[in-house]
C-alpha cells in the first residue's frame, strides 16, 4: 500500500546521538529481547494497539531497521549509559497512511515502565528532534496519541508542541469502533522547537 511521504533527500544517520544522560543508537540483535518484553507489558501498551507475540514484535524491529535503511532516519534505541543498554525507543518516521495532515514526519516513543517519570523520554525526544530539524531540515514534526494518554501528551507539551482540538481524527489504521481509534494531533515547528530549547537552557 502506498502513502504520501515528504520528499526528503537521503542523509546517512550519525552513529549515535548523545545527551547528558541518554544515548540514542542504532539497533542491535540483542535489543529485540527488550523490545519484546516491553511490548508484552500491558501497562506500557495501555494506549497502544497490541503486539500479540514475539513474531509480531520482531516484525516491528524489522520495520524500524528498514525505515532507517531506506530513509536515513527512524526510531533509535534509548540507552542510559551505566544504567541500562535498552530502555525503549524514540525517533522520527514517515506517517504510513493518508490523512488530512499528511505527508508528515511523526515523532514517537515507547519506554519500559520502570524508567517512567525520570525525564528520559523528553531528553531523548529532544535529541531526535534536533537531528530532524538540523540534519534532515524538517520544517515541522507531528505527534499522535489517544485522548486518554495524558503522560504522552505531557511530554508533547514539554517539547513545546501544540494541539488544536479541531484536528482530532479517527486513526485510519485502527478498526472502526475500537476504543483507540480517536486520536489527538500535536504539531511542532522548527522555530517553536528552537525557542523552547533556548528557554529551557536559560531557565525561562
Amino acid at each position: 500500500m502506498s502513502f504520501p511521504m515528504l520528499d526528503l533527500p537521503y542523509s546517512p544517520p550519525p552513529e549515535d546521538l548523545a545527551g547528558p544522560r541518554v544515548r540514542l543508537r542504532q539497533w542491535r540483535p540483542e535489543d529485540r529481547e527488550g523490545l519484546a518484553a516491553m511490548q508484552a507489558d500491558p501497562v506500557v501498551m495501555e494506549h497502544l494497539m497490541p503486539v500479540p507475540d514475539r513474531a509480531a514484535s520482531d516484525a516491528v524491529a524489522d520495520r524500524i531497521t528498514r525505515h532507517f535503511a531506506e530513509h536515513g532516519f527512524g526510531l533509535w534505541v534509548i540507552e542510559v549509559p551505566g544504567v541500562a543498554p535498552f530502555i525503549g525507543y524514540t525517533g522520527l518516521v514517515h506517517v504510513p497512511y493518508a490523512a488530512a495532515f499528511t505527508p508528515a514526519v511523526e515523532i514517537g516513543w515507547r519506554i519500559q515502565k520502570r524508567f517512567w517519570g525520570r525525564g528520559y523520554v523528553t531528553e531523548a525526544a529532544r535529541l531526535s528532534l534536533r537531528d530532524g530539524f538540523g540534519r534532515l531540515g524538517l520544517a515541522e514534526v507531528i505527534a499522535l496519541t489517544v485522548p486518554a494518554n495524558a503522560r504522552s501528551q505531557a511530554v508533547m507539551r514539554r517539547l513545546n508542541m501544540t494541539h488544536d482540538p479541531r484536528e482530532n481524527f479517527d486513526h485510519p489504521l485502527v478498526p472502526a469502533g475500537h476504543r483507540l481509534r480517536r486520536h489527538v494531533l500535536y504539531r511542532l515547528t522548527r522555530a517553536a522547537f528552537e525557542g523552547g530549547a533556548e528557554e529551557a537552557a536559560t531557565g525561562g
